[in-house]
C-alpha cells in the first residue's frame, strides 16, 4: 500500500509556484500556497467531511508531511526530488507486486483512480484507528461487508472469468456480456 505521502503526490506539488500570491505575513513557514499545500488542505477537508474525528486526527499529519516535503524541496532541491521520485516508484511497484503475488488481484488503481488515490489512504488510516479501538461498531460493519465482497470474488474466480452473472429475471449474462 502506498504511503499517504505518495498517494497525495506532495512531492510533485512542492515544486509548483505559489497558486495565490500572498504577502509574506500570511504564509506559514514551509506551507506556501503551492499545489502540495493546496492538495493537503483539500484532502484534509474532504477526509473531515467523510469521517469528522478520523479526518481531524489525520489532517495534522497530512499538513505536517506537506510542510516537511516543502522543507526538503526548498533545502535540498533536486536531490529531494530524486529521492521522492524513487520512493514513489518503489511504492507503486511494491503495490503491483503485492497485489499480483499475494492477493492474485489487480490493484484498485486499475478499476477506479479516485478510490486508489483518494480513498485508499483514508482506508489505511481507518485501519490504524480500528487497531486502537476506534468505532468498533463501524469496524464490524466494514468487516462484514469486506467478507461478503471477498466471498463474491472467490465465487467468481471459482466459476472462472467466463462465468455467467444472474440478472434477476431468469436471464443471465455470460463473460462476453451476452444475455442468455
Amino acid at each position: 500500500m502506498n504511503s499517504l505521502f505518495d498517494s497525495m503526490q506532495v512531492d510533485k506539488g512542492t515544486n509548483s509556484p505559489s497558486i495565490i500570491p500572498l504577502p509574506d505575513y500570511l504564509i506559514v513557514k514551509n506551507l506556501p500556497p503551492n499545489a502540495g499545500t493546496t492538495s493537503a488542505l483539500l484532502y484534509s477537508i474532504l477526509y473531515i467531511l467523510m469521517e469528522p474525528v478520523a479526518g481531524a486526527l489525520l489532517a495534522p499529519l497530512l499538513l505536517g508531511a506537506t510542510a516537511y516535503a516543502n522543507h526538503l524541496t526548498s533545502t535540498y532541491g533536486a536531490t529531494a526530488n530524486y529521492w521522492a521520485l524513487g520512493v514513489h516508484i518503489a511504492s507503486w511497484l511494491a503495490q503491483f507486486i503485492g497485489h499480483g503475488v499475494y492477493e492474485g488481484r489487480k490493484p484498485a488503481l486499475l478499476d477506479n483512480l479516485v478510490q486508489a488515490v483518494f480513498l485508499a489512504p483514508f482506508f489505511v488510516w481507518m485501519e490504524v484507528l480500528f487497531f486502537f479501538g476506534y468505532r468498533p461498531e463501524l469496524k464490524g460493519r466494514l468487516d462484514e461487508a469486506v467478507e461478503r465482497e471477498v466471498a463474491k470474488y472467490k465465487a467468481s474466480r471459482a466459476t472462472g472469468s467466463r462465468g455467467s452473472k444472474a440478472v434477476g429475471n431468469g436471464t443471465s449474462i455470460n463473460g462476453n456480456g451476452v444475455a442468455k
